[in-house]
């Protein structure tokens, strides 16, 4: 008799449970209603002040066996996973969202596509100093079958000391070899005053790490009919670096590559830490290709090709890296560049892996 008594009273526990959870998928769906409203109305999804009025409206109707601090604890819980609810509803109607567009993104740069599962190879000078400089890599590179570069022409430095790069003079020089010798241009625009200058020399823009968010950059390149390499900032978070690519194909440009280039942290060991796990979530988050900047990320040319190596295993759709022909002279950054013996057989081990990984 007793054992009947205990099993009628937890199938009634059992009954309640489910009302519960009937009453709290009731509530989300309601929740999801204020969200909505809230958007359109441009209010702040939390609202500390409604939030205390609700728990002293429960409190002052608690009446049972649970103390007070345990019936706010509870609530608090409630309302914490009701927040988050509404800002996975946010995220759901971003436009480089995997759940917004369940398809790769395929990035077509002349002929090289990126984001369809082949992984290419982004090179060149850190910045662009000469002709004779830039065509000098640019032959090393198409001894290998490349043919997309990268050099800085605008160079945005830490110090103002520092060589900031040759500007519109450098841009013209890229183009010009790159029309000689087939090679598409990507570089590095720093000020929504000269995109549209760069259009009639680059193929690729490029916002850098210390533009990630200005957002006026990234809106301006987002009305152009130009790829954007967007790389994450230096101490961005993935979540951020996703809504920068936001602003980007908001504006209707939803050709976006990624680049992840490493964040800075407390390590001093290399110039900064290759954070490889962005590269998953990335592409599983967005639907956009993502690149893996092994030299700006590590700052050390011996580290370049196993970083490289993790970069490829681990999904990567292109590895980005720098060449110079002598980086003992190089005008920036002579530490992290390869020069062009290193360069091949950099680019012959990563063709041995890659035919491996396929």
């Amino acid at each position: 008799m007793t054992t009947n008594k205990l099993t009628q009273l937890r199938n009634k526990i059992d009954e309640i449970n489910l009302e519960i959870l009937h009453l709290l998928n009731e509530r989300a769906e309601v929740v999801h209603e204020i969200g909505e409203e809230k958007k359109k109305q441009g209010v702040n999804r939390f609202d500390p002040v409604r939030e205390r009025e609700s728990l002293d409206l429960i409190i002052k109707h608690h009446h049972g066996h649970f103390k007070t601090s345990t019936i706010q604890h509870i609530f608090k819980e409630i309302f914490k996973a009701s927040l988050e609810l509404q800002e996975d509803d946010s995220r759901k109607v971003l436009l480089v969202s995997r759940k917004a567009h369940p398809e790769n993104t395929i990035v077509d740069i002349n002929g090289e596509t990126f984001g369809d599962g082949k992984q290419r190879f982004i090179m060149g000078p850190c910045a662009v100093e000469s002709y004779e400089q830039v065509r000098e890599v640019a032959v090393a590179m198409k001894e290998q079958g490349l043919s997309i570069m990268r050099g800085g022409a605008f160079k945005p430095r830490t110090s103002p000391y520092d060589f900031q790069g040759l500007g519109v003079e450098g841009l013209k020089i890229l183009r010009e070899v790159g029309n000689e010798l087939g090679m598409s241009i990507v570089s590095e625009i720093v000020s929504p005053n000269d995109v549209e200058l760069a259009l009639d020399y680059v193929d690729v823009i490029q916002v850098g790490a210390r533009n990630m968010q200005n957002f006026d950059l990234l809106k301006t390149v987002g009305k152009v009919n130009k790829p954007i390499l967007l790389k994450r900032g230096l101490s961005a978070t993935i979540e951020e670096f996703i809504h920068a690519a936001e602003y980007i194909i908001s504006q209707g440009n939803n050709q976006i590559i990624l680049c992840e280039r490493g964040i800075r942290t407390y390590e001093k060991a290399t110039r900064n830490t290759l954070d490889i796990s962005a590269v998953p979530i990335l592409k599983k988050e967005t639907h956009l290709p993502v690149v893996v900047d092994v030299t700006h990320s590590t700052g050390r040319r011996d580290l370049l090709l196993p970083t490289a190596k993790a970069a490829m295993a681990i999904g990567a759709d292109a590895i980005m890296a720098e060449v110079h022909p002598d980086p003992a002279v190089a005008l920036s950054d002579s530490a992290q560049q390869m020069d062009i013996p290193q360069f091949h057989k950099f680019i012959q081990q990563l063709k041995t892996l890659q035919e491996k990984l396929a």
